[in-house]
């Protein structure tokens, strides 16, 4: 149990409520999430959200050996914000061949996430093939796939309904859903960046479908470009309200826009504004178990930081990210397990190791020298 929160540590007066509130176990509301992106007591906001978080996991921190897999950039979308997708002909297209997309199959992970683009000639079947091939190659392998953007458009392609595509992919191997795609739910955001997307109202029935048929999920927000703090905390409070009636959500991820060639905004945000956003995350999303900071984007240093501001995760070894770093991103494309387990007790925390679905796999001893598997 965590130890009572000394309210002088607190100089911010709007925040000495929110922790009152959050001590009393009353749920935060607008204001208050405003608040906490808003406060310049910056450290304050992170005694309150570790507090929060420390309740419920302890001074645990979950990473994954785990694997990216983008099989192709090729995308019929054109979103402002992304570097990522081409189109045919484009210097930095390509699609993978089977061959080259088993290859991120292997028995020392212990998740494969996959996303991509929505590919302008690739049928359904493809799609489940690459998850079939891959859990037949690798049966224990838990497979994460396909954000709502691709079960969408899985829907359009084969003229299936949600239902059908998912029992279809279930049936294949997939186990769980990442939570890409969900960007910011704003109206006006979507009409100025990405307008041929699907709107935020399908992204939420199929995540509700998904959790409905035992497919739980993750959701991310995408910071710092042209959004507003309120359309922050109002994303938020929209996907709260959807894990109260499923509960199928693990966890909740900030992603920081990454400037790269599109070049929304003039900077980049800041580390401060990526620590403000996450302890808003666990103080909000009083449901959500786990509430997740991305190296990727965050850089390494950052995502150790805000593992004292309310973060349980800070994700996995990756191997080979793709889709931040055609953005430029200047983080490593991926980490080893050592230097992810110096990240986690830097911030003076225990790393547990994970699988896509939460089970606990390892708990690591403070000591560098010794690990206690879990039975």
């Amino acid at each position: 149990m965590a130890s009572a929160l000394d309210s002088r540590l607190i100089r911010d007066p709007k925040l000495q409520e929110i922790a009152e509130k959050v001590e009393a176990g009353e749920r935060l509301g607008f204001q208050d999430g405003l608040g906490c992106l808003e406060t310049e007591d910056l450290f304050g906001l992170g005694r309150i959200a570790d507090r929060a978080k420390t309740k419920k996991t302890g001074d645990r921190v979950f990473y994954v050996l785990n694997r990216q897999l983008n099989p192709t950039n090729l995308c019929v979308l054109s979103c402002k914000f992304c570097d990522f997708a081409a189109k045919a002909g484009d210097d930095h297209a390509y699609e993978m061949a089977i061959d080259e997309i088993l290859a991120h199959a292997t028995p020392d992970i212990d998740e494969i996430h996959i996303v991509g683009g929505l590919h302008p000639k690739w049928k359904f079947e493809d799609y489940v093939e690459i998850v079939a091939r891959l859990h037949e190659k690798e049966p224990d392998l838990p497979i994460k796939a396909w954000t709502a953007v691709e079960i969408d458009w899985f829907t359009k392609i084969s003229k299936k309904s949600l239902s059908e595509v998912f029992a279809t992919l279930k049936e294949a191997g997939m186990v769980a859903m990442p939570g890409g795609g969900a960007e910011v739910f704003s109206d006006r955001i979507r009409k100025e960046l990405y307008h041929n997307k699907m709107g935020h109202d399908r992204w939420f029935e199929i995540h509700r479908k998904a959790h409905e048929l035992g497919i739980r999920s993750n959701c991310t927000l995408l910071y710092g470009h042209i959004e507003t703090l309120e359309e922050r905390v109002d994303h938020m409070l929209q996907v709260r309200e959807l894990q109260d009636e499923t509960g199928g959500f693990y966890s909740f991820i900030p992603l920081e826009y990454q400037l790269g060639t599109t070049m929304l905004v003039d900077r980049p945000p800041s580390a401060d504004d990526g620590l403000r956003t996450i302890a808003a995350s666990r103080l909000l999303l009083d449901n959500f178990d786990h509430i997740k900071a991305y190296w990727v984007m965050l850089g390494e240093e950052t995502a150790s930081v805000a593992l004292n501001f309310g973060a349980d995760d800070i994700d996995g070894t990756i191997v080979e990210e793709k889709i931040a770093h055609y953005a430029l991103a200047e983080s490593p494309v991926g980490l080893t397990q050592r230097r992810i387990l110096k990240l986690i007790r830097e911030a003076g925390k225990v790393p547990v190791r994970r699988d896509a679905l939460y089970h606990v796999l390892e708990i690591h001893d403070e000591d560098d020298a010794r690990t206690h598997p879990v039975s």
